[in-house]
């Protein structure tokens, strides 16, 4: 039976605004409907904070309902619009492309976007999505092709006349990539102060993961210590700690791909050796006599056994509660790798070394996590003055001007 498209007609609506008491959110927003196909009664209700905001969900109802599109539509989730319309959204491109696209939908459009309705998503949730994929250290392709989804479907809630524009549409989100590659421009703005903060994080985690998992605390202290990157701390095997000198060689990292989980090579492409403190030694001889004589075992997992990644640690121990009840709202997963970076630096480590700890392509980036306080620009100057005292020289600064004249 060939398909018929059944064309909009323009549905009249009854609304009302209801008000109950000792409510949350006490304005309930109605609006009633015959269906003109089925010939049944229809309603949709929603809740809001403010008779205001009930009106204008009323409003951008009726709006729809006289451009023919049926108010269960123009309130539909994301998700729904999204899995309902796929096929239209991504025809006309190869299995080879909708394959990622498909798995940026289900892995973070969904998650990040899904529940919200698509005629409120806006360019400031799509922002904010994309920055946090971007903070979860996805990888670019990773966020190019979650984006790309999202645009599509976007573009068929466009074409079906749901909304007058795409949200989707954003630009920026490259040069904010291209900064958290390079780190920050004020990278030690986003450490943590002290030793005892970074315990007192771990322990807060711990305590409120599910079963209080001490293996949270451990990876976070872990990558503070080490400077790591989170996906390069789910990748460390056995094989890769020198328990005799305390060497780490970092190998590889976890990443998320349209397969799942994959182990890829450092984001540097090369190896690189990073220290192992007198600090992070007993939890690390705990990691390995526990993971056993197996060198491909993995030190450090989920209490399943799970790999981890920066969404995994998030959610498993409330990071964002736990950060913010500590005085931290602006610290990430990544800000453990800028903490030890940052303590390194103000250690003494000198740059070159600094640099090959962190696996910087730029003598640049390293810098960034230099402290140039007035008290080093004044060492700065005594250790040059210093220096020259012991060199041959003028001690007259006025005769050794006269004599150059």
């Amino acid at each position: 039976m060939p398909y018929i498209e059944q064309l909009p007609i323009a549905v009249p609506l009854s609304a009302d605004i209801e008000r109950r008491a000792n409510r949350p959110v006490p304005y309930r927003a109605r609006v009633r409907w015959t269906d003109p196909h089925t010939g049944k009664r229809r309603s949709l209700s929603e809740a809001r904070a403010s008779a205001e905001e009930a009106q204008e969900w009323i409003d951008a109802l009726l709006a729809a309902a006289l451009r023919g599109i049926d108010p269960t539509r123009s309130n539909q989730s994301l998700a729904d619009f999204g899995n309902a319309n796929m096929s239209l959204a991504l025809r006309g491109l190869e299995p080879k492309t909708t394959d990622p696209y498909l798995a940026g939908w289900r892995l973070r459009v969904v998650p990040s976007l899904g529940h919200i309705p698509v005629a409120m998503i806006s360019n400031g949730a799509v922002d904010r999505s994309v920055y946090g994929w971007i903070a979860d250290e996805c990888g670019r392709s990773t966020v190019k092709n979650s984006l790309a989804v999202l645009v599509r479907v976007m573009e068929q809630a466009v074409r079906d006349g749901i909304i007058a524009r795409n949200p989707a549409r954003i630009v920026g989100w490259q040069s904010a990539y291209k900064q958290a590659e390079d780190e920050l421009d004020d990278p030690r703005t986003l450490a943590l102060p002290t030793w005892s903060a970074l315990s007192e994080l771990a322990a807060g985690l711990v305590a409120r993961s599910h079963g209080n998992f001490a293996g949270w605390g451990e990876v976070v202290i872990f990558m503070a210590c080490t400077a790591a990157r989170i996906g390069e701390a789910s990748g460390v095997r056995v094989k890769d700690i020198d328990p005799v000198n305390w060497i780490w060689t970092v190998r590889r990292q976890t990443t998320p791909s349209p397969g799942g989980l994959a182990d890829k090579g450092t984001k540097g492409k090369a190896a690189r050796r990073v220290p192992l403190i007198e600090e992070v030694r007993p939890l690390i001889a705990q990691r390995l006599l526990a993971a056993g004589p197996d060198p491909d075992a993995r030190l450090f997992t989920g209490p399943r056994g799970g790999r981890i990644t920066t969404a995994v640690l998030r959610d498993a121990t409330h990071w964002d509660a736990v950060v913010s009840s500590l005085g931290h709202e602006k610290l990430r997963r990544h800000s453990l790798r800028h903490t030890g970076l940052t303590w390194m630096a103000d250690a003494g480590v000198p740059l070159h070394v600094l640099r090959l700890i962190a696996g910087h392509g730029s003598l640049l980036t390293t810098q960034r996590y230099l402290h140039p306080d007035l008290q080093a620009i004044v060492a700065a100057g005594r250790s040059l003055s210093a220096h020259l005292a012991g060199a041959p020289g003028p001690s007259d600064p006025l005769a050794a001007t006269l004599r150059v004249l």
